[in-house]
């Protein structure tokens, strides 16, 4: 709900839980951030603002303008002009200059929510949400801001986002401009954030917020592998079942800046938006700018709160198509299984064996097209190696539906090799800066995709690809960063467009991808997890999580993903052993119980692998099919967490209506001498009796427990003989009386 108090110039946003309050002070009509937290009865907190204490507005007080600006908690702060502290919005007008200040216009409560031209974003009906939009301006520089809130009725997250209009004679340039900002007293916060690289990502951090900016970015031309573009600031206090939760994340898959900056009067401002590095969008007269949008959070009841508001918004207001709310088919992936070395007879042996073991999907990697033998040629030669696949595609798709499974291919289209027929004809495709050689990454380049013909070139050659055979899953890769940002089809003063203009025709091409292919389930990969971000969710309903599927590897990865991303999201896979990453061996049972957590599939050759471990795959297809509506639409909760015992780790998910739950629980490492261990579960209705069986375990007796006791008293998990075991623990409610 959002209201707006006409007499005290204050905006409302109220989400079931919290409420945002906006205010307009002065005769300048500038824009305060009033308030963020627990949900209010009354709008009128305006005194937050401080404008009754010195240096006061400038209306009382313009010799002190400047202090004003630099310490009044602006709702979407410019700079330039006297506030030190970093702003939101930065422009460079024709004349060379810099600064801006906005002030508040106008406004409108809109029901439901407009998108966002070419961007992802989040989507509501008009009874599921409504929209604030807050029109501001800078007569001086001729700019118009809208600055766009929304609210949902099922979670406390809310989405903000802006876009700038030129509407002045002149052009101008933004240097800058984010897409949230919340300023707001300093009360000793921790500051939270994701990190890692290729084949670790999203290890959670945990740091005390200092002095001064603290910041996770990317300049990579994606989300990255290495940061993640999501902040929480948190209580000293907090945990994962209470504690003060101020998180944002941003919906968008190219550079970004996230940070804290804690200033000499102990505020803080939280902000987040496109990293300003080597960015620069020149608009014209009468041209718009849409920045994307931040999804923003706060709770009071600790991480897993935050978890399951977040996994509430992306599972009914994000992800979209066919398979939103359905369950994905088991596939086995051909890459770590053969790698380049297969051919038509190879992929159909993997096939006839899968399929008798319940697998659903066969899914080709790379190493299908052009020559591409190694991973030094072909890109962008998307047209299929017959000499490899004796008979066409067809055929082999073909094949492959007469077993009963699904076919799906892999492409990597936005890269281009330098030993390729496309490269050859077309050099000048690819990014690069005149005069300088370009860098290689994996022996490829990147397709310069600001440009229009090469979009829609790489998109035909995909669609016709797809248009030739009855596929029904892609998986879309890129594998290396953004390099050497350059295009000979922009002029000088739009070389600074280029990153985002590369964001937006990834999307275009995406859009236009499930638009032609309705039925289609795509998976996006970057190298593994390098763009696991609510940008691509938009697109893909599942996004390969890391190239890292080692079970015990996963642990810490699935844990930092799941921190934010509902688990029917995260590529998951029983892979081969010794791990082709880490050399590690363990259980076939393990590695199945840990990718039940996300999509679930194999990625190792099922005709090679001990018979012991084949003839356990139609009981893990089994367990997939008995409790993935569960892991996919329950309420997720962590239990403990690996990456901080060293030990164990344990999560659970619990149906909405609380009467069946599934716990994992993975020992890494066993302890000599030590009794059975105590976890107490979450989620779980008090006055409701359970029944809990150790699924994997048949020597472990079924038992009725309360939610009452397992919550408050705990469950025992004995202690297992070996490293890396594995147990899951089912609860449905029974009708035993108390």
């Amino acid at each position: 709900m959002i209201t707006y108090h006409e007499q005290e110039r204050i905006f409302k946003l109220d989400t079931p839980n919290t409420s945002y309050l906006i205010g307009i002070v002065d005769e300048e009509n500038f824009i305060g951030h009033i308030y963020y937290g627990k949900r209010l009865k009354d709008a009128d907190a305006s005194y937050l603002l401080r404008t009754e204490e010195p240096p006061f507005v400038p209306g009382k007080n313009n010799r002190e303008r400047c202090s004003f600006y630099d310490c009044f908690p602006f709702e979407y702060p410019a700079g330039g002009i006297g506030d030190c502290r970093e702003g939101c919005l930065g422009i460079r007008t024709a004349g060379g200059h810099t600064g801006a200040m906005l002030s508040y216009v106008s406004h409108e409560i809109l029901e439901g929510k407009p998108e966002l031209t070419g961007l992802p974003a989040t989507f509501g009906t008009k009874k599921e949400c409504t929209t604030l939009k807050l029109l501001c301006e800078d007569k001086y520089a001729g700019m118009q801001v809208e600055l766009l809130y929304t609210v949902f009725q099922d979670t406390d997250a809310m989405t903000r986002s802006v876009k700038v209009t030129n509407v002045g004679r002149e052009h101008f340039y933004l240097t800058k401009v984010f897409s949230a900002s919340l300023d707001m007293d300093n009360r000793d916060f921790d500051m939270i954030s994701l990190h890692g690289s290729w084949a670790r990502e999203r290890h959670i951090q945990r740091k005390t917020l200092g002095y001064g900016i603290q910041n996770v970015s990317s300049v990579r031309g994606e989300s990255s592998h290495q940061d993640h573009p999501f902040l929480a600031l948190v209580g000293k206090n907090t945990t994962q079942d209470s504690g003060e939760v101020y998180a944002m994340n941003f919906v968008y898959s190219g550079n970004f800046r996230a940070q804290a900056e804690v200033t000499q009067f102990d505020y803080v401002r939280m902000s987040m938006g496109i990293h300003p590095e080597n960015f620069c969008w020149k608009l014209e007269a009468g041209e718009s700018f849409q920045a994307p949008e931040v999804v923003m959070l706060y709770t009071d009841k600790g991480l897993d709160a935050m978890t399951n508001a977040f996994h509430t918004l992306y599972r009914k207001h994000l992800i979209r198509g066919e398979y939103r709310n359905k369950k994905r088919p088991i596939l086995i992936n051909n890459w770590e299984a053969t790698y380049f070395d297969f051919d038509t007879e190879k992929l159909l042996s993997i096939a006839k064996e899968a399929s008798k073991l319940g697998i659903e999907m066969l899914v080709m990697d790379d190493g299908w097209f052009g020559k591409r033998n190694n991973d030094d040629c072909a890109l962008g030669d998307w047209q299929v190696n017959e000499e490899k696949l004796k008979g066409g595609l067809k055929y082999l798709v073909d094949e492959v539906n007469r077993l009963g499974m699904k076919f799906g291919i892999w492409f990597e289209p936005e890269m281009i090799s330098p030993d390729s027929n496309l490269y050859r004809e077309h050099p000048d495709w690819a990014l690069a800066i005149p005069g300088r050689p370009a860098a290689q990454a994996r022996q490829q380049f990147v397709l310069d995709l600001s440009r229009k013909e090469v979009v829609d070139h790489v998109y035909e050659m995909v669609a016709s690809v797809l248009r030739s055979a009855n596929i029904e899953y892609v998986k879309w890769d890129m594998n290396r960063p953004l390099a050497d940002i350059g295009s000979i089809a922009l002029p000088a003063d739009r070389q600074g467009e280029i990153c985002h203009r590369y964001m937006l025709a990834v999307y275009e091409m995406q859009s236009r991808l499930v638009k032609e292919f309705p039925h289609l389930l795509l998976e996006n990969c970057s190298g593994g997890g390098a763009r696991f971000d609510p940008g691509m969710l938009y697109y893909s309903p599942q996004i390969w999580c890391s190239d890292d599927a080692d079970a015990i590897e996963r642990l810490e990865i699935q844990e930092g993903t799941a921190l934010l991303y509902p688990l029917s999201t995260m590529g998951a896979h029983v892979s081969d052993c010794p791990n082709h990453v880490v050399g590690r061996v363990t259980p076939f049972e393990t590695r199945g119980i840990v990718a039940l957590a996300g999509t679930f599939g194999y990625e190792l050759d099922v005709t090679r692998i001990p018979e012991e471990d084949r003839n356990m795959i139609p009981e893990q297809v089994a367990l997939y099919h008995q409790y993935n509506d569960l892991i996919r639409e329950g309420d997720y909760y962590r239990i403990a967490s690996y990456s901080q015992n060293h030990k164990f780790d344990c999560w659970q998910v619990v149906s909405e209506n609380k009467e069946e739950s599934l716990v994992t629980f993975v020992q890494v490492l066993c302890r000599a001498n030590f009794k059975s261990r105590r976890l107490l579960l979450k989620g779980l209705a008090e006055d409701k009796r359970y029944e809990v069986r150790f699924v994997n375990d048949k020597e472990i007796q079924t038992k009725v427990y309360s939610g009452d006791t397992l919550m408050k008293a705990g469950l025992l998990i004995p202690s297992f003989q070996g490293d890396f075991q594995a147990r899951l623990i089912h609860l449905v409610k029974c009708e035993e009386k108390f």
